[in-house]
């Protein structure tokens, strides 16, 4: 699937002129929280308070974010998960706390495929495999043959235990059938340090963080991990064009409401997105931020989170480490 299908399908032709008429059939009548799952001043947070400027201008209504951090992001997930389902609380989720937590958290308080109506992605966000520039591969395959000839394999750094850094490496380990260990540090930037001088030699970063030393040539990018190129590094190939044709982790960012929320207040709510993600000066601003925008029916998104959950399921599982929390 196209990365402007994954990662970026603008809307051609749908613009601000449109979407005031959405606010004409009641929804929303009030107040509206967007709950973030997280502390204020991460990417989750960012993409929710752009979502709830632009739906509070075309809407006709006030959508206020309230942080709900704990938990990994189960706790106000979970909030979300069991409040009224009536438009007036949603949730502004991610990539990690919906896909990936249910993988590693015995004690998951709520499924997010059953309890959680998927509405519209916002944005998404891809990722680079890097090298030491003395790691004698030029391609994705040299590594991999590399890997091989090395006895007990590779190390791979990233950003902490059980981030989707980290588990882009296990799925790498699991498709290209190689041994690497996973050397987990206290966020990417002491994990980048470590990386630019050698002390590991391979990691999963997000491609803002990596590109001024790719550029400097402190770093060598061998494959990015969606589904089509990123803009940003039009001649790094992806992986999955490579030497892995399923291998993709895309970092996604959307809004989801209770399950049994009404249809229609859910389709309202896609096709404002729909056209918040088409608007150039909404395109700048998330690119603003190293990610692309996203659109997709409700059916689609809900089908990439059933993916998603199933994907990270079977890579935790074949995990060498526990991955638990």
């Amino acid at each position: 699937m196209k990365l402007r299908t994954i990662l970026a399908t603008l809307v051609v032709g749908v613009g601000l002129n449109a979407a005031p008429a959405m606010a004409q059939d009641g929804y929303p009548d009030g107040d509206v929280t967007i709950v973030v799952p997280f502390a204020a001043g991460g990417a989750t947070d960012y993409f929710a308070r752009l979502t709830a400027d632009y739906l509070s201008r075309t809407l006709g209504a006030n959508f206020v974010v309230e942080n709900r951090a704990g938990g990994g992001g189960n706790i106000g997930s979970d909030m979300v998960a069991k409040s009224t389902p009536d438009g007036r609380t949603l949730l502004l989720g991610a990539a990690g706390n919906i896909g990936i937590n249910p993988s590693i958290f015995a004690d998951m308080p709520y499924d997010p495929t059953t309890d959680l109506v998927a509405v519209a992605p916002v944005a998404g966000s891809m990722n680079v495999l890097v090298v030491h520039p003395s790691i004698p591969a030029e391609t994705v395959g040299e590594l991999i043959e590399h890997a091989k000839s090395e006895e007990g394999g590779l190390n791979f750094a990233s950003s902490g235990i059980g981030g989707t850094l980290h588990l882009s490496g296990e799925l790498f380990k699991m498709q290209a059938d190689v041994s690497m260990m996973h050397i987990p540090y206290q966020g990417s930037g002491p994990a980048m340090v470590d990386l630019l001088a050698g002390r590991v030699p391979i990691m999963f970063d997000n491609i803002p963080s990596s590109l001024p030393h790719i550029q400097d040539g402190k770093l060598r990018p061998l494959g990015v991990t969606g589904p089509d190129r990123s803009p940003a590094l039009p001649d790094v190939p992806t992986i999955a064009e490579t030497e892995l044709p399923d291998f993709s982790v895309v970092t996604w960012f959307g809004l989801f409401a209770p399950a049994g929320t009404p249809e229609p207040i859910v389709e309202k709510l896609n096709t404002a997105l729909t056209a918040m993600t088409g608007d150039p000066k909404i395109v700048e601003q998330i690119r603003a931020r190293g990610s692309e925008p996203m659109s997709m029916t409700p059916a689609d998104f809900q089908h990439l989170v059933r993916d998603d959950v199933a994907k990270w399921a079977k890579v935790v599982e074949n995990a060498d480490e526990p991955i638990s929390r």
